[in-house]
């Protein structure tokens, strides 16, 4: 892409904070920095004044936000003392992002605290997370997240987060090429009691609501025997984004893939069900396989941008779910992040 357009400016920006510091006070009510002075993410808030309001603030300055949201691709509000409970954190979304987004389609488990503030992802302490962009496995999806930290586990648990710019640039370009000119297939079976039932994922009891859901999203849909269903979706493997207008790596081939399964699992599972029947794959837009070799080589390239920092309690952080993709690492002791998403985005949003 060239370096040529109304976004232009922004490109700019990214390039010139690379390899040195930011630092800057707005307002003298904040101040700006980087966390890692090699890396422009993520861009660090913190209150330059005991007291400030940072929902106030947010609500003042959201062009300014959005501004560093598009250079950096994630913000780290840290040391603010206004943002404490579940409603504190959707008067904060809200200030910057409008009404909150439900969370329905959904691949992993939640539960909902209150006004469409969620927690995360609830898989076990001892597992990991790879990094991903939310619902990346969509048509649709959030533009913003949202994660405050209400309490950092006594050990590990930190949220690692990817430049998708970054990401998609050190991916192999005929990877690149495949991903992008074929997208991915996502394929899921529901029932049997291996992955999420229809009901959680989709959210209701009623098969007419399914169907209607999956109509309107670009879904195909296939009811099975004993009440069981099977999806097929093709979405993007690359994506650009509607602001900067950078390509950006923006798919969930690696986590949905088998081969993102532990050995052992993934040796059970093939053993007990057809390929096909597995609860959840990824192919290509066409039905053919992916290449490991593909996919593990876009997990190395993910392994290496990741940035890896420790949470504090209270730190709330935004990230352009475009342009930042997320894990998890896993934690010992009890660890409270709550997340909201908003600003639908995407084909069918």
């Amino acid at each position: 892409m060239n370096d040529t357009g109304p976004y232009t400016p922004v490109r700019k920006q990214l390039g010139a904070i690379r390899g040195k510091r930011v630092s800057a006070t707005v307002d003298r009510l904040v101040e700006m920095d980087l966390l890692a002075a090699d890396r422009p993410l993520p861009l660090v808030v913190r209150p330059a004044l005991a007291g400030v309001d940072l929902v106030a603030w947010c609500g003042e300055h959201r062009a300014l936000v959005e501004e560093k949201l598009a250079v950096h691709g994630g913000i780290l509000f840290r040391g603010f003392d206004s943002v404490r409970t579940p409603a504190d954190l959707e008067r904060a979304v809200a200030a910057l992002s409008g009404d909150l987004l439900a969370y329905r389609y959904r691949s992993t488990p939640r539960s909902e605290v209150e006004g469409k503030i969620y927690t995360s992802t609830e898989y076990p302490a001892d597992q990991s997370i790879p990094p991903h962009n939310e619902m990346a496995y969509s048509r649709s999806w959030p533009m913003k997240i949202w994660f405050f930290c209400a309490k950092a586990a006594e050990r590990g648990g930190e949220t690692p987060i990817a430049d998708s710019r970054r990401v998609h640039q050190g991916i192999d370009p005929g990877i690149r090429a495949a991903f992008r000119d074929q997208g991915v297939m996502y394929v899921r079976n529901y029932g049997g009691g291996i992955d999420l039932p229809w009901q959680t994922v989709f959210q209701t009891e009623d098969r007419a609501e399914v169907e209607a859901f999956c109509r309107q999203a670009g879904i195909d849909l296939e009811w099975l025997d004993g009440g069981r269903l099977r999806t097929r979706q093709v979405c993007q493997g690359v994506a650009q984004h509607p602001r900067t207008g950078d390509p950006v790596w923006f798919n969930q081939a690696h986590l949905f893939h088998v081969s993102a399964l532990a050995p052992e699992v993934r040796a059970s599972l093939l053993k007990a069900f057809r390929e096909d029947e597995l609860p959840r794959n990824a192919y290509f837009g066409d039905g053919s396989p992916i290449p490991v070799e593909m996919l593990d080589a876009v997990r190395a390239v993910y392994a290496r941008e990741l940035v890896v920092y420790p949470w504090q309690e209270g730190d709330l952080l935004l990230l352009d779910n475009m342009l930042t993709a997320h894990a998890r690492q896993p934690f010992e002791g009890p660890r409270r992040i709550l997340v909201g998403m908003a600003e639908p985005a995407g084909e069918t949003a």
